[in-house]
């Protein structure tokens, strides 16, 4: 059976500095990968080149067996179907830092609209599935409110209920409590706890060395743009052999 997620010899550069120096991996449906690293090793670089926020200078990612055409046009790499990658996005449910939700429509048109408008899929089905996802996170009851109105976390709740509702076959999570305080950090991560127990692909960039233990079927060390551990939890958290690792480890994820 062909990897939900498949990803080879990546690499990206901004300017003279390259961020991702070949990078390849792959995951069967229903894993929950970890992504850790120290500050500027690769791991929202990687995440948004497997959506293609950002391009990759070269190598290329699969979803589902089906790879993402690339065309490169004066001296310029690009993907080369924009039809495919609309379809294909509508795969990758992606939760970024900073909530990125659309702060002139309430919660539940921000849940609702990408199936509306960009998977066509009937109205009634969609504020159905929609409103049982606010359920789901808790936060049925602001479905009429605007973002403005909602805390950190529960404007995060409300941005993976909304990347939930494209019915992705991978969820990218990037940093999602790095914008909270601590104490409504552990709401959020309630939430991406119950998604790991219902057997999601996901993959979650992390600084929470404790969630990635909980909550990882495997985890990923990132250095200076490679893989340099790539294993179990126990694996990396207990046997490593990566000095590097070793120091990030004891410096408690940094």
């Amino acid at each position: 059976m062909a990897p939900v997620l498949e990803v080879a010899d990546l690499h990206k550069r901004f300017g003279d500095t390259e961020v991702l120096k070949g990078i390849d991996f792959s995951t069967p449906a229903g894993q929950v990968i970890a992504l850790i690293g120290s500050s500027g090793s690769g791991k929202s670089t990687l995440l948004r080149c497997i959506n293609m926020l950002e391009v990759p200078d070269k190598g290329f990612v699969r979803i589902d067996g089906e790879e993402i055409a690339m065309e490169t046009l004066r001296g310029v790499r690009r993907p080369a179907d924009q039809a495919q990658l609309h379809r294909i996005r509508a795969e990758l449910g992606m939760v970024f830092q900073s909530f990125n939700l659309w702060s002139h429509m309430t919660i539940l048109r921000n849940v609702m609209e990408a199936p509306l408008h960009v998977q066509k899929r009937p109205r009634a089905d969609v504020e159905e599935q929609a409103r049982a996802l606010l359920r789901k996170v808790g936060i049925a009851e602001k479905a009429d409110a605007y973002p403005a109105e909602l805390s950190g976390g529960q404007q995060q709740r409300a941005a993976i209920a909304r990347a939930l509702c494209i019915n992705p076959k991978v969820m990218l999570f990037d940093e999602p409590t790095s914008a909270l305080d601590p104490e409504i950090e552990g709401e959020v991560l309630r939430v991406i706890e119950v998604l790991a127990d219902e057997g999601r692909t996901m993959l979650l960039v992390t600084h929470n060395l404790k969630f990635a233990r909980d909550v990882a079927d495997r985890v990923i060390f990132l250095h200076q743009g490679l893989i340099e551990e790539d294993g179990t939890v126990e694996e990396v958290f207990g046997s490593t052999k990566s000095p590097r690792l070793q120091q990030f480890l004891a410096a408690g994820g940094h």
